[in-house]
């Protein structure tokens, strides 16, 4: 596939952005819709990156000659519906993590893909950050062994509100959202899947009717464990951090970067053609459709993720 491949984006909020940012880095790749909740601001959205058709409706978009795929960065309710109706119009598509808040959603996306043969792929970006690439090579190599995982993610959103400081359309979740980051992460650098899996969480947020604490203890099939944390309720350093305690080495992933046990800096630089694992994530996309292949965090490859969240689901209620 030589020519030009034109993406749509749908929802020009603040991850929106991030993909954008990434796309201009990218070859022959060309965004030529975006599709905002409020037309005003995705307007301007679009002015910002040069983008020539504006709409509020995603099926207008599926509907246009000028549009092969599409990456959804739109509410986590939406995500399992709109990867379907992107997939019946016959656009390969992306949808940032999760791919669903309910199994039998994330099932049904599955099974269309293979259906289709099109190209679907979910945003679990943990799996093309260089530090957690490093740190996936040596286990491959035989060189490192996961014996224990321990994850913080930490958040202080006690108001509802996205990164840019403006107010969202819906609600976030610690286990759906972003526990998945690290159920997926947990069994693929393992290679392992998860055997056991315990959650509590904390009191219910009066007004957004959510966990804002949460504890999940996962255990792999080949011995390994994994401890995580989340709170909506830190007041600190925010995001996710990965301490991964092993037979040879200690490592600290922070996002793209990767300290040893001691909190020195390695040079990940080196592992890919990027240190923005957003980019990495987009650069996977698009090789993927120009390759026909299955792309790494396919639905289908992270389907198991859901699979425990839905097991931990059922535990909390």
């Amino acid at each position: 596939m030589s020519k030009t491949l034109r993406i749509a984006l749908a929802g020009a909020g603040a991850f929106g952005q991030k993909h954008l940012d990434a796309l201009k880095l990218i070859d022959g790749v060309q965004v030529t819709s975006v599709i905002g909740r409020e037309l005003d601001k995705t307007k301007e959205v679009a002015a910002k990156y040069g983008i020539g058709h504006v709409t509020t409706r995603l099926d207008e978009s599926l509907a246009r000659a000028d549009v092969d795929a599409v990456i959804l960065c739109t509410p986590t309710q939406m995500h399992a519906a709109q990867s379907i109706a992107c997939l019946q119009a016959g656009k390969h598509v992306q949808v940032e993590i999760p791919l669903c808040d309910r199994l039998e959603d994330g099932r049904a996306v599955v099974q269309l893909q293979q259906k289709t043969g099109l190209v679907a792929m979910c945003g679990h970006t943990r799996r093309f950050n260089p530090s957690h690439q490093f740190v996936h090579r040596r286990i491959r190599a035989g060189e490192f062994r996961i014996q224990q995982m321990d994850v913080q993610t930490y958040f202080f959103r006690r108001t509802n509100m996205n990164a840019l400081g403006q107010p969202r359309s819906w609600t976030d979740h610690l286990l759906w959202h972003h526990a998945a980051h690290t159920v997926d992460l947990f069994q693929y650098q393992t290679g392992s899947p998860v055997v056991k899996a315990n959650a509590i969480q904390g009191p219910i947020h009066p007004e957004l009717k959510i966990a804002m604490d949460m504890s999940i203890q996962l255990k792999a099939g080949n011995g390994a464990i994994c401890t995580l944390s989340l709170s909506f309720n830190n007041e600190g350093p925010l995001g996710t951090f990965f301490r991964y305690i092993g037979d040879t080495a200690t490592y600290i992933a922070r996002y793209d970067d990767l300290f040893n046990g001691k909190d020195e800096k390695i040079d990940v630089s080196k592992v890919d053609v990027s240190m923005n694992g957003i980019e990495l994530q987009d650069r996977e996309f698009v090789a993927a459709i120009r390759e026909g292949r299955e792309p790494n965090a396919s639905v289908a490859k992270v389907l198991p993720c859901y699979e425990v969240l839905h097991q931990l689901e059922q535990q909390l209620s």
